[in-house]
């Protein structure tokens, strides 16, 4: 007899929209996301559920789009919390407070920073991705949550282990942490130079061998091209910073045409819209997020 193992991530409806939700991660108390491109108002090339404000879309567009997705999420548009991301390892503590920041302006978003952590109820954390790594961290005896944006930048200065490092402050335990990986630019289609090959390669070590290989193709391995897996790396990443890897969950979907084109790449199109990884912390006795297959 077979067993089947279930899936990581499973992409669920939300009305209009379609979720990509991780099943391990609600069943340890959080609400969390990763928006597909159906649902929203954006035409174009950014059809049409694009969440950033800073692509060039039109910005009322944007807002009905984040309020559809607040809705969605049974929260309020002020509940949410965004940054203003900048490919590096700068991480945020918020909480009520924060509560809008960047919600409405680009001025208001949480500055410098590519990864947000809470540990306050109701306070929904965002973080936008077109091919870059969007990674949800949850430790469910301290209550504490964070979220991450993991290019290839940001990977190698090391924002994942600097989220661990940020939640531990608040009282989690890396072993304790469930992690889930979503999704971002497939290993067979992220070609990347020699300069990036060194930055991995310093930044990783002998371990780097593992998830950035030769491009052997004929024309890419005369010019010194080299393909990286994102994904791979942050998951190391994240069991160096010593998470289990049996808590670590990655969606098998990727971003643009490898992933059904049910994600916005920026690799595969520019200009593009962003996709949104959405997270909260549960309040007791308030709406969550209703999802049916």
């Amino acid at each position: 007899m077979t067993i089947q193992t279930p899936p990581c991530t499973v992409l669920r409806a939300v009305g209009a929209l379609r979720l990509l939700t991780w099943p391990a991660l609600g069943a340890s108390g959080p609400d969390a996301a990763v928006t597909a491109r159906s649902g929203g108002v954006s035409s174009g090339p950014y059809a049409s559920l694009n969440l950033s404000l800073s692509v060039g879309d039109d910005p009322a567009r944007v807002l009905e789009n984040r309020r559809r997705l607040a809705a969605g999420f049974g929260a309020d548009l002020t509940d949410f919390v965004f940054a203003r991301q900048v490919h590096g390892a700068g991480v945020r503590v918020v909480g009520a407070a924060d509560r809008g920041s960047g919600a409405f302006s680009l001025d208001t978003a949480i500055d410098e920073t590519d990864a947000l952590v809470t540990a306050t109820p109701g306070v929904v954390l965002a973080i936008l991705a077109a091919d870059c790594v969007p990674i949800v961290l949850h430790d469910p005896v301290a209550g504490v949550l964070g979220c991450v944006h993991a290019g290839w930048r940001g990977t190698v200065a090391g924002v994942t282990a600097a989220t661990v490092t940020a939640m531990t402050a608040l009282g989690a335990r890396p072993a304790r942490l469930a992690a889930g990986i979503g999704p971002a630019v497939a290993a067979d289609r992220y070609q990347v130079g020699p300069d990036v090959h060194e930055a991995v390669t310093r930044a990783f070590g002998l371990a780097a061998a593992a998830f950035i290989r030769p491009d052997t193709r004929p024309e890419a391995a005369a010019a010194d091209r080299w393909l990286l897996d994102v994904w791979a790396a942050n998951r190391h990443a994240l069991r160096e910073a010593g998470v289990p890897g049996t808590q670590i969950h990655t969606t098998h979907l990727a971003t643009g045409p490898a992933g059904h084109g049910y994600f916005f790449s920026d690799r595969a199109a520019r200009p593009c819209g962003r996709l949104a990884l959405v997270a909260r912390l549960r309040v007791p006795g308030r709406t969550h997020m209703d999802v049916t297959p």
